[in-house]
């Protein structure tokens, strides 16, 4: 299954395909007893999924059945074992992928020339994931983080390792000691190639960079490139050889500090807001300023969810099971102001006040 939304992954998603493109979306879960319920919620979306293929004119039978075999496929590679909180499964003809969400989706079926993409962006973006490199003299480990977790990421050539080097007698003599690993030229070289993996890894996939190390590990990088510069530095040993759980006890006090600075940071933003005549909040304005572009940043917090229907040139909150319900909304709006380059936030819940879970800083 698919976590990783990188913007190439985005672009390439949101790429026109041949009719159909079918999105299946359903919520799960990752603990008992919801969770069990879960398999036969998903095949009963997929089934559903295949009657509305059935019931298309403008589908034909040789491509009906491609995308049924494609679903089939999706289908089998579910590991509801690993549960998040959503599940999406995108077919069309001779293509399928499963993306697991940290983020619930509402239970929707899809058939376009394009992909149904809100829901991974807001998942995306509310799980604010994040990289964590640990290097040491011999390794250099990268980690791809989440809300709760650390998984280690093999990709862009790491983890990378070298020999432990091979000291000459006659100079270890001469110095009278042992040299340091970390003033030993071939460790100065290991790390500049560490350095430039990263700096690759980053421009493929931008997130935001925590390194840990040994203090001279991290002088060392920072002399060695940009990207240590860049980063958030986590004086701590040994993780390039240690496990996630490690890795994550190591980071959390540190994600944890600087998401009460971004949440205080937002606060404040929309009380100032407030002053200057810049703030709206209420799913209906808020909409209505993300289709214009007006919104410069958009808080939002982190289970606020509200269905909604159409009502002329207006939103109003609807039930779930009203005709053109839009369950997804807020979803809707994080990607639109997203798209219009604003800055998104998700926030604990709660703390928005009388904004009712979203509010907003608008250009002007």
């Amino acid at each position: 299954m698919e976590h990783d939304l990188s913007p190439a992954t985005l672009a390439e998603l949101r790429r026109p395909r041949p009719y159909p493109a079918v999105s299946v979306l359903t919520p799960t879960h990752r603990r008992d007893p919801l969770n069990t319920e879960d398999a036969v919620r998903l095949r009963n979306a997929v089934a559903e999924a295949k009657k509305k293929l059935e019931s298309d004119p403008a589908v034909t039978r040789d491509r009906r059945a491609d995308v049924e075999l494609q679903l089939d496929r999706a289908l089998s590679e579910v590991d509801l074992a690993h549960s998040e909180d959503g599940l999406v499964i995108f077919a069309a003809p001779g293509e399928h992928q499963v993306w697991s969400l940290a983020r619930s989706v509402p239970e929707r079926i899809v058939l376009s020339d394009t992909f149904l993409t809100r829901n991974l962006v807001s998942a995306h973006t509310a799980e604010r994931p994040f990289w964590v490199l640990s290097v040491s003299a011999d390794r250099a480990t990268l980690w791809s983080g989440g809300v709760d977790r650390v998984t280690e990421e093999r990709a862009g050539g790491f983890p990378l390792i070298r020999e432990e080097p091979n000291f000459d007698p006659e100079r270890q003599e001469r110095v009278g000691d042992q040299p340091s690993n970390f003033r030993d030229e071939d460790t100065r070289r290991f790390l500049r190639d560490t350095d430039t993996e990263m700096a690759r890894v980053l421009r493929g996939h931008p997130r935001p960079l925590y390194i840990t190390g040994a203090p001279a590990a991290l002088s060392l990088m920072s002399e060695a490139g940009q990207v240590a510069r860049d980063a958030v530095q986590v004086p701590h040993g040994g993780l390039a050889h240690g496990t996630p759980q490690a890795v994550w006890q190591a980071v959390r006090p540190v994600l944890e500090a600087e998401a009460r600075r971004s949440t205080e940071d937002v606060a404040r933003e929309l009380e100032s807001a407030r002053g200057r005549k810049e703030f709206a909040a209420g799913v209906d304005e808020l909409w209505q300023n993300a289709r214009e572009g007006r919104i410069r940043l958009l808080a939002v917090e982190e289970n606020y969810r509200i269905t909604v229907r159409d009502a002329g040139d207006h939103l109003v909150v609807a039930d779930d099971g009203d005709l053109d319900a839009r369950a997804d909304i807020v979803d809707e709006i994080v990607e639109q102001c997203l798209e219009t380059g604003a800055e998104v936030r998700f926030v604990p819940d709660g703390m928005l006040g009388d904004a009712d879970g979203m509010a907003a800083v608008l250009r002007y």
